[in-house]
């Protein structure tokens, strides 16, 4: 509670209820009881038969009331309902947004840009017929869907979705796919980035960090060298070759301190989605408007300022999260190293909007981490369709299939 005092919280609409009870257990500690004066919006139906002692609502447990109200607060601090004025971590979500004259002389040109009118209404009228459609005809096919049932005590039925049935695969296709392992040849890693590279010419994109136009003799090998290290997360030292004056250890250093940032991997990944693009079997596999976007966890074991702690992955040391986007012709269009395991909602638009391939998808599936009401509509705004595969949603098992 002291930190509570100490900190100056705000709120929006939503955390209202959790500010006003800590107002009001900050004035009333030290007192021997809670009455009915506490203010109870924030008591949610997990707390109600903890906190109200009687059905009158007239006396409430005190010590019961601080812990649902400290509950409520780690929600709500975390859905950045509740705030600190001061902080940089914690602050208004709505502190960088426009407001007030600036909202109202750059309003015309956001929703020309969009493709919106300035009054939302007609859009909001739109939505709601689509929605109210929609749930109807829905409605509608479920006595003859079987795939869909509702089980449980009456008043409380849950959604049941029936899994998919498993399709064993035909003779014919495990043949298939052995006839093609055994046609595979077998080459090693170096290999097959060094022929990418003679086929797409990725490695022109990586220019010199102060002089664009300088190319080292050989500079192809250091540069897939290089990249191989990396990828692999073996470090340079497996493929520096003292004989090789473009393999030497010197030169790859030198290479991935002055070829390898942020702007020459994209130009260069822009290369490679474009040569995928090309090939009929990439166009069999999709045509590129659907894009899958997640992340993966890795410990980070040395100290760095990217990283960050979370006991679920991490343990008790550090680590960051590689959030990517990747296209149904199985291209990867863009990613971010995301410290710690910030909620994917946070970073999903940006991997989506910064990427730069020629690909442009427009429905984005993600997993439950990607979901929020916010994202649905700025998906929506955007002229994206937002496709979260939601978990514990009517299956038997409590998870997707």
């Amino acid at each position: 509670m002291t930190a509570c005092r100490t900190l100056p919280l705000s709120a929006s609409p939503a955390g209202e209820a959790t500010v006003a009870a800590l107002t009001y257990i900050q004035k009333n500690y030290h007192q021997p009881a809670f009455d009915n004066t506490a203010p109870l919006a924030v008591v949610n139906k997990t707390w109600r038969r903890y906190v109200l002692l009687d059905p009158d609502k007239q006396t409430v447990d005190q010590q019961a009331y601080i812990f649902c109200v400290l509950d409520q607060l780690r929600t709500a601090l975390k859905h950045r309902e509740v705030f600190v004025s001061k902080s940089l971590r914690y602050a208004d979500p709505r502190k960088g947004l426009l407001s007030g004259i600036e909202w109202e002389a750059a309003r015309p040109m956001i929703c020309r840009t969009l493709g919106l009118f300035l009054d939302p209404q007609p859009l909001l009228d739109e939505l709601a017929c689509e929605l109210d459609q929609t749930y109807r005809s829905v409605a509608a096919r479920l006595p003859d869907n079987s795939a869909v049932r509702f089980e449980g005590l009456p008043g409380k039925e849950e959604l049941i979705l029936s899994p998919l049935d498993k399709i064993n695969e035909p003779e014919s296709l495990i043949a298939l796919r052995k006839k093609v392992a055994e046609r595979m040849p077998q080459v090693d890693l170096p290999d097959i980035l060094l022929e990418i590279a003679a086929r797409t010419g990725f490695t022109e994109s990586f220019t010199h960090v102060s002089e664009n136009s300088a190319r080292a003799a050989e500079l192809t090998t250091s540069l897939c060298a290089v990249l191989l290290s990396e990828a692999c997360n073996t470090g340079m030292e497996p493929l520096a070759r003292s004989d090789i004056p473009a393999l030497r250890y010197d030169r790859l250093t030198w290479v991935n301190q002055n070829y390898l940032r942020d702007e020459t991997l994209g130009a260069s990944n822009v290369k490679l989605v474009s040569a995928q693009n090309s090939l009929a079997l990439a166009q069999a596999w999709g045509g590129g408007e659907v894009a899958s976007a997640d992340g993966i966890r890795f410990v980070v074991p040395v100290k760095t300022l990217h990283s960050g702690y979370n006991p679920k992955y991490f343990g008790v040391g550090r680590g960051v999260t590689y959030y990517n986007m990747v296209s149904d012709q199985f291209t990867g269009l863009h990613a971010i190293t995301v410290p710690g395991t910030l909620r994917d909602s946070l970073v999903l638009l940006s991997v989506v909007l910064e990427q730069e391939t020629e690909l442009k998808p427009t429905q984005i599936m993600t997993d439950t981490g990607a979901y929020s009401d916010v994202i649905f509509g700025l998906f929506r705004l955007l002229g994206y369709r937002f496709s979260p595969r939601l978990a514990d949603v009517g299956y038997p098992s409590g998870k997707p299939v």
